[in-house]
């Protein structure tokens, strides 16, 4: 079963599809979450009231559009493009994070969140 979730911030909005694993059921399990949008590089953040540890099959390179969950930041993390610590065009996460699943259409709508816009995720029915 795959479960999907709505993101929502001032400029525009995306969907993804998560697969069913411990992390992304805790996370549903919170929704409706209102958070505040950090950037760092092309990766979108931010904070959940969700606190899991590192699952196996945990990555710390993963594709674009991917919807992970950094567990030493209790936060999720929606990588676009690379980020500072990027050797090349695939984003590289501050340290593995377990991976839920992934946006459902290009993943460079994240480019119009800006660093402190308030963040929605909700479940879509």
């Amino acid at each position: 079963m795959s479960l999907r979730i709505r993101l929502s911030w001032p400029a525009g909005h995306t969907t993804a599809t998560l697969d069913e694993t411990p992390t992304s059921t805790a996370l549903v399990g919170a929704l409706p979450i209102s958070s505040t949008a950090r950037t760092w590089g092309e990766e979108v953040y931010f904070d959940t009231p969700v606190s899991v540890p590192v699952e196996p099959g945990a990555r710390q390179v993963v594709p674009p559009g991917t919807v992970a969950f950094w567990t030493e930041g209790d936060a999720l993390a929606l990588p676009y493009g690379p980020t500072p610590i990027s050797s090349g065009d695939e984003p590289k996460l501050a340290s593995p994070c377990n991976v839920l699943g992934a946006l459902d259409g290009d993943p460079r709508i994240l480019a119009t969140v800006r660093d402190g816009d308030p963040i929605r995720v909700e479940p879509v029915d």
